[in-house]
């Protein structure tokens, strides 16, 4: 099979392993204690259950979490899947690799299903080598933005955002305030920070506000925006303007076995602040010069890592200006939330015909805490309205809806994105409906 899909999996129903806290965890900060790692753990291990989608088929998934087998059946009827045999709850509070590890005949189960076998990304439990390498580098938003530099000149359309390193957080702290007094705002970033975490905006109201670069460290610490410690990068924040049309966007693409770069394609994120929250992927999800753009940039940075020995998926993810440039900001060299969203569509095309725009929505809140029966009872409800709208609902995360803040991920596919923005305005104000529900019955 040709592609990306080829190149991935050649095209075959592949073991999708949850082991998202095992590649986090590699970059936590020294300064984490216990329970922090713990909430860390806990969070990731509910993103783990994204594995059902790391490749268009699974055969064999292994995730964190119990998750009920009405979920899998779910997706395998709307996919046309083969039958999927899951293992859940195997690892509720320590990495997945620390629970294979104590479970020989799972390990085995894997390694003689003859399948290919799909990880959230590499780890020391696979092994050192090059791979590892390039990950642990470019992983660095440091590392990433030299290598931006060294490639922007190249690439017209694309604008480097200025990025400091001061040596300590003193330093950060002073440096902050003085740009702050400037009135500039300063994306202040922690060097591995995943998913948002250790990512802020900070504006120059909010620093004087919070009594200047320090104290405004100290909070951002006690409320675990950033690690306890380790150095931060204060970079350029890049103004989209009023009337930006896309504001943040990624391009996907697979560094093949050989070494070839195999496009994968551009979508349309959703970002809340510097949290990531889903992505819009399809034709027309990103403006053709923009995709255009990304995808040179991108390639351009996979022929380097390939160069350097990775191999696997990776990202570019892009912010834009007011002249519609597109500022490169992190590279993800692991699979991301966005290569979901581009797996399902590509199985969906396989199955039903060309032409689909998928949505993911990693973290809708429910109005109410709800029992996985009852969240699966609630989706059920929802799924012949979505239809009706021509759009396919996919439950993508069903075990976070009992957490103190409930939500739910899911993924919405259709024709169009006006489909697309009915339907989840309707499972928006329907997880919302729940909570006056509940109180109606008390």
């Amino acid at each position: 099979m040709d592609g990306w899909v080829g190149a991935w999996t050649g095209g075959r129903a592949a073991v999708h392993v949850g082991d998202v806290a095992d590649f986090n965890a590699q970059f936590f900060a020294p300064g984490m204690d216990a329970a922090q790692r713990l909430r860390r753990l806990r969070q990731a291990n509910h993103y783990a259950c994204l594995a059902v989608g790391y490749s268009p088929e699974p055969t064999l998934l292994v995730l964190p979490a119990e998750v009920a087998p009405e979920w899998t059946d779910w997706l395998a009827r709307e996919l046309a899947w083969g039958p999927v045999e899951v293992h859940g709850g195997v690892a509720a509070d320590r990495t997945v690799a620390e629970a294979l590890a104590a479970r020989p005949a799972l390990t085995a189960r894997i390694a003689d299903s003859g399948a290919p076998v799909v990880r959230w990304g590499r780890t020391a439990a696979q092994g050192e080598g090059p791979e590892l390498a390039a990950i642990r580098r470019y992983e660095s938003k440091a590392a990433a933005h030299d290598l931006f530099a060294a490639l922007a000149p190249d690439h017209p359309g694309i604008r480097l955002p200025h990025q400091e390193r001061p040596e300590g957080r003193r330093r950060a702290a002073r440096r902050l305030t003085a740009l702050a007094a400037r009135g500039l705002t300063t994306v202040l970033k922690s060097p591995y920070g995943v998913g948002g975490y250790g990512t802020v905006v900070v504006e120059p109201a909010e620093l004087l506000s919070a009594g200047g670069g320090a104290a405004l460290l100290r909070r951002l610490v006690r409320t675990e925006v950033l690690p306890p410690d380790g150095p931060l990068l204060l970079e350029e924040h890049v103004d989209p303007g009023p009337a930006a049309r896309l504001r943040d966007l990624t391009h996907d693409a697979v560094i093949g076995p050989d070494g070839t770069v195999h496009p994968v394609g551009a979508g349309a994120m959703d970002v809340a602040g510097t949290r990531y929250q889903g992505v819009t992927v399809g034709p027309g999800a990103v403006p053709q010069g923009a995709a255009a753009t990304a995808r040179r940039f991108t390639l351009a940075v996979g022929e380097r890592l390939a160069a350097e020995g990775y191999r696997g998926w990776y990202d570019v993810d892009f912010v834009t200006d007011r002249e519609r440039r597109l500022a490169p900001t992190e590279i993800n060299l692991r699979l991301t939330g966005p290569a979901v969203a581009f797996a399902l569509a590509a199985r969906l095309d396989e199955v039903r015909g060309p032409g689909h725009l998928v949505r993911t929505l990693d973290g809708m809140p429910l109005g109410a805490r709800l029992a996985p029966a009852a969240l699966h009872d609630h989706l059920e409800r929802l799924r012949p309205r979505c239809a009706r709208l021509g759009v396919t609902l996919l439950p993508l995360i069903p075990t976070a809806c009992h957490e103190p803040e409930p939500f739910v991920g899911l993924a919405l596919a259709g024709p169009d994105a006006e489909a697309l923005d009915a339907a989840e305005a309707l499972v928006a104000a329907a997880n919302h409906g729940l909570a006056g529900m509940f109180e109606a019955l008390r």
